[in-house]
């Protein structure tokens, strides 16, 4: 599928600004992934600040390096998602507890509300939301050690 012509840019004020084939600009344009977790790269929809979608993109490949990049950057901030590597400790096993975990990001520490703040995505990805609304993903509960999936399964 070829993409309709398009131009991205950002203003002044560091918002992104979409210009169409038809001339037509519309200013904080929003990039969306229909599938960020599992498949990041494919379906992207950039969107006015009302919700309305200007482009469809099925693969972001498709996209030009100088678009994509502003893409990818506006992404990256608004798709805070550090993946969960290992877990540490958990300060208690009832709710709300304190986990000690190692991510894609550094260390960190998070307050786990209840155990329904850990959804099963696939069968071995999690996504655990703490109490300040950040969540975390488990991609393969598998992959994890043996000390984490001990941890783990006491709140599965």
């Amino acid at each position: 599928m070829t993409l309709p012509v398009f131009q991205l840019r950002r203003n002044a004020f560091g918002r992104l600004v979409y210009q169409g084939a038809d001339g037509a600009m519309h200013e904080g344009v929003i990039p969306v992934r229909a599938f960020p977790i599992s498949e990041s790269d494919r379906g992207l929809s950039l969107v006015t600040s009302d919700g309305r979608e200007l482009l469809w993109i099925e693969h972001l490949s498709d996209v030009p390096a100088a678009e994509r990049a502003l893409m990818e950057e506006e992404l990256a901030g608004r798709e805070f998602m550090p993946e969960i590597r290992k877990l540490i400790s958990v300060s208690t096993f009832a709710t709300p507890s304190t986990w000690k975990v190692d991510t894609d990001r550094g260390p960190t520490s998070f307050t786990l509300r209840g155990e329904e703040d850990i959804r099963r995505l696939t069968q071995h990805t999690l996504l655990i939301a703490d109490s300040h609304g950040i969540f975390y993903l488990v991609r393969d509960v598998l992959s994890l050690d043996k000390h984490s999936r001990k941890l783990l399964d006491r709140f599965l």
